[in-house]
């Protein structure tokens, strides 16, 4: 079983940086392929970003691309988003997501992913 507790949401204007963080509890985070996703309110959830095991493959949604950065220091069972150049579309609740699948690849899917956190809320204001 793995815990995740984001951190870092928060309200930012457009044009603003942040940075998402993700702890992970248990032993196991190292094996595990990671994502974000957000839900834009009144909207369906979304894919932003995954990494794999070992960070040396990303892979980004067209709309977060060039802005975003995803990344992860298994040593810290921490895994991070880091958003540039924000939008007041980019407002939505962050969720990071753990897949025990494997760790080789990424996963763009929801449903891919075994463990979720309770979100954190990014609001840009225009």
């Amino acid at each position: 079983q793995v815990q995740l507790v984001e951190s870092g949401g928060g309200l930012v204007q457009a044009g603003g940086s942040l940075r998402l963080s993700c702890a992970a509890s248990g032993r196991t985070f190292s094996v595990y392929g990671m994502g974000w996703f957000r839900q834009p309110p009144g909207k369906e959830r979304e894919f932003v970003a995954a990494i794999t095991w070992n960070g040396d493959s990303t892979y980004y949604a067209d709309s977060v691309k060039g802005r975003s950065t995803i990344s992860r220091n298994n040593a810290k069972n921490t895994v991070y988003l880091e958003m540039n150049s924000l939008k007041p579309e980019d407002t939505a609740v962050y969720y990071c997501l753990a897949s025990k699948g494997h760790g080789g690849y990424y996963y763009t899917r929801w449903d891919d992913y075994d463990f979720r956190g309770q979100g954190t809320q990014v609001t840009v204001s225009s």
